[in-house]
Parts: C-alpha cells; structure tokens; sequence
C-alpha cells in the first residue's frame, strides 16, 4: 500500500450507482489535520458534519468541502457516533464517556443520556466486548443513536454492552432488548442503527458481520449476511440502505473469516445488492477505504464515508499517518 501518485478522483460503483470517488475534497484550515472521521452526517442545508477523534471534534464543512466552523474542543472522551435529527440539532455518542449529547448546530447541549463516566454492569472485562455475560441497562460503551419519525430513541450499545435501547422522544426508557450471543435478537457488538420508511429497525450488529432487522417493539424480523463487519447504515428516500463495512483487515482477531477488507454497499429495501466498491487492497485509492466507520448522504445522492483510519491501520502499522480518513462519493448522473 502506497500513498505514492494515488489519483486525485477515481469512478466507482456499477449499473444506476456510479460515483466518483475524492478523498481530498474537503479544506482544513492551516496547520489543522483528521485525525479520524468517526462520523459523518448531512443536515437539512447539505453541511456535511464530521465527528473527529482529533483536537476539533466537530468540523463543519459545506458540500463543496469548504471548511466552516468547528466545535467542541475538549468537551468528549472519545467520539464515535454521530446523527442529525430533522431539526438539524445532533445527537454525539461518547463510547468511552457511556453518553450521548444532544446539541444544536453551533455546540448549545441540550440534553444529556446517560451518566458521565458511569458504565452499566454487563460483566464486561478490561472493556472487551468479547467477555460481556450478559446484557444491561444504559450505557455501557453506547455506539450510535437514531431517530424515529416520532421522535423516539433508538441507541446501540455496544463496546461494553449487547443490547438495543429505546427511549421516548423525552428520554424516558421504555425497553431495551439483546444479550450477548450469535442467534437471532443476539448481539456481538451492536455498532450502528438506522430506521427505514416503514418503521424496521437496523442493527449493525459487526462482530457477528450481519444486518439484524426489528420492529419497533425490538421483535426480531430478518437478517442480511451477506456483509463483512458493517459499522453504521444510511437509507435514502427511496429505502436504499448504504452499508459501511469494516470488513477483517482492520482490528480484526485472528483467524479472518476471509480477506475482505473496508468497502461500501448498496443494497434495496429487500436486501439485494445493488452496487460495492472497496475491499481493502489499496487504501490511499479514493475509491477504496482502510477502516470504514461512518456513512450518510446528502440531498443530491452525493455520499460522504469516515473511517477510522488511525486506529484501525496506522496504530496497527497497515498504512502511514497521511491515508485518507473522510471520502466523498459525487454521483454520476446518467445520461441518454
């Protein structure tokens, strides 16, 4: 892998999902860098909001990647989630701090869910998802939030915890559901969540490299398997779901299930692939990715796609401090 004559932009993706791939598309403000894109989400005016594990944990950018404001400085323990409601206010999950904070676009907190530095007991050792026994209450490491149209709640947790949360649209709970396991409404590391236009709701449910799919009520419905360790999901107007795949070259215990490495896909409302791209064989291409984390779009069906790139590769000696961390995919529009 080398960072050496990589193309600016490249074309990705198949049939009606053709992109062309930057990973250079955004301006940081001099002497500023990534760290890593843990999340990256778009509000109502197409500002794309991006989750840093550096000294700036909240940069803004326009969709032209223009560097607007950022926020937030050390007001987190460890960022790793991020969501946008319609009302463009944020919800910012803290997995090491066991909260999730609601603010408004220019960093105003709100609310607060969870208890600062307060995890829950899980059974959980050394902070090692591999030996939680048994699921709990809020939080124990909580990975990501989302909305339902009523305004209800819906939280991952997570790296300390195996379990789905849901709470009202004032933050009463109202159930949770998971323990740890492989079978069905089991989770290893429920890591993203999202809700479709009818109601189902999708785990993210990485260690056990599927897509788990509920009601509302947390009865479990279906699965998707055919995915490599996904880590968060966006579905577009239409119910397409956008899957970020960390896939086994990234942090993954040994041995690999195979060699697949981060790559994104697209799939219909039913689970059909309908375009992916990626695979880890050369991160510093735009088109292929180190660690994927974190998806969204915007309202142009441009996507945006963070990774974990200092965590998942340079810590762990896979690629050098400049590999990409946060990447644009603008789509090709057909023509006749």
């Amino acid at each position: 892998m080398s960072s050496d004559h990589a193309p600016v932009t490249e074309i990705v993706g198949s049939g009606d999902y053709v992109y062309q791939a930057c990973a250079t598309w955004h301006q940081m403000p001099a002497g500023w860098t990534l760290t890593e894109a843990v999340g990256v989400a778009v509000d109502s005016r197409d500002r794309v909001f991006v989750f840093d594990r550096g000294p700036h944990p909240v940069l803004i950018f326009d969709r032209e990647g223009n560097f607007i404001d950022a926020w937030g400085e050390e007001q987190f323990v460890r960022p790793h989630g991020i969501w946008i409601a319609p009302d463009d206010t944020l919800y910012l999950t803290d997995d090491l701090d066991h909260t999730i904070g609601h603010y408004t676009p220019d960093g105003k907190l709100l609310r607060t869910l969870g208890t600062s530095g307060q995890a829950s007991e899980t059974g959980v050792v050394n902070r090692d998802y591999r030996t939680i026994q048994r699921g709990g209450p809020p939080f124990n490491q909580p990975t990501n939030l989302t909305l339902a149209p009523s305004g209800e709640m819906f939280v991952t947790d997570g790296y300390g915890n195996a379990r789905v949360h849901k709470f009202s649209a004032d933050g009463e709970l109202l159930l949770s559901w998971g323990e740890p396991g492989t079978g069905p409404g089991q989770f290893n590391l429920p890591h993203g969540i999202a809700i479709d236009s009818r109601g189902r709701v999708f785990v993210a449910d990485r260690e056990n490299s599927r897509l788990q799919i509920f009601s509302p009520e947390g009865e479990y419905l279906d699965q998707w398997t055919e995915i490599a360790r996904p880590c968060q999901i966006f579905f577009d107007a239409d119910d397409r779901a956008y899957v970020a795949e960390v896939g086994y070259h990234a942090g993954t215990p040994d041995p690999r299930p195979d060699e697949t490495g981060g790559r994104l896909s697209i799939f219909d409302s039913d689970g059909n692939l309908l375009a992916r791209w990626g695979g880890g064989k050369d991160p510093y291409q735009p088109g292929d990715f180190i660690a994927p984390h974190d998806i969204w779009g915007d309202s142009r069906g441009d996507i945006y796609l963070g990774e974990v790139t200092d965590s998942a590769g340079v810590q762990r000696g896979m690629v050098k401090a400049d590999c990409p961390s946060l990447r644009k995919f603008t789509k090709v529009l057909a023509t006749d």
